[in-house]
């Protein structure tokens, strides 16, 4: 039988947050914003987001007595045991991104890792992905893809790169995801369109469930013919999907 949120102890709780400013009922379902209310315990990638977020689904205890532990790069495995300590005791914890999905391209892959081991509940809650909405609104192959992260900064080094993937999709029928740091969203883009060929699939997926949200996908040889889309400092995700040579 499953249980339901009130019900769950000894449990790592993955909550997705917000990818940008929107209402949450636009992303958020409400029993998911119920159990996020609800806890008293997080493990976030960013306190000062985490806040925010928890303002504005709303909590059961007053804010400032919501206890939250910031995950950083150089966080050992010894404090993350330490600190899901409340729950192999039989209580309950949530795990926060800046943005998006927890786990997924993100940091807290190691603190759900290190749950499992301690033998505690892992569960996932519906929200916005980045990659999935992105992937979704795309038109591109669904079955086949490769999600990258960032590509290099340098600017010969991505464009080497970015070939790179381009022959990887082509091999293997593959759509290739990609993101960057937003303020330089235009230079990735403008690094895109002069690095690959003209007949690859470029899908620009800008601020996915906020009022700016904009996606499109052009062959690149189009996006040379029109102005570049405004990208500056709005989250973005790249995908694109080349060809075989002969293929319709």
């Amino acid at each position: 039988m499953s249980q339901s949120p009130s019900s769950t102890t000894g449990a790592l709780h993955l909550i997705p947050v917000s990818l940008g400013d929107s209402p949450v009922e636009r992303w958020l379902p409400n029993e998911v914003r119920a159990l996020a209310g609800r806890l008293d315990f997080y493990i976030a990638e960013n306190a000062k987001t985490a806040r925010a977020f928890l303002k504005q689904v709303g909590t059961v205890r007053p804010l400032q007595e919501i206890q939250i532990h910031t995950l950083e790069s150089g966080t050992k495995d010894g404090q993350i045991r330490e600190w899901l300590a409340h729950a192999v005791a039989g209580g309950e914890i949530g795990l926060v991104s800046e943005a998006g999905c927890p786990s997924v391209a993100d940091p807290g892959a190691r603190v759900a890792r290190l749950a499992h081991a301690l033998g505690l509940q892992v569960r996932p809650w519906v929200g916005p992905s980045s990659i999935l909405l992105g992937l979704m609104a795309s038109g591109l192959d669904g079955q086949r893809f490769a999600f990258h992260g960032y590509a290099p900064v340098e600017p010969a080094e991505r464009q080497r790169t970015l070939k790179e993937w381009e022959q990887q999709s082509i091999r293997y029928n593959q759509t290739q995801m990609l993101i960057e740091t937003p303020y330089r969203n235009a230079a990735m883009f403008n690094s895109l369109v002069s690095s690959l060929r003209a007949d690859t699939l470029l899908c620009v997926a800008r601020s996915v469930t906020t009022a700016d949200e904009w996606v499109r996908t052009l062959p690149i040889s189009t996006w040379k013919q029109q102005a570049a889309p405004a990208l500056d400092k709005q989250p973005t995700m790249f995908l694109f999907l080349a060809r075989s040579s002969g293929k319709a």
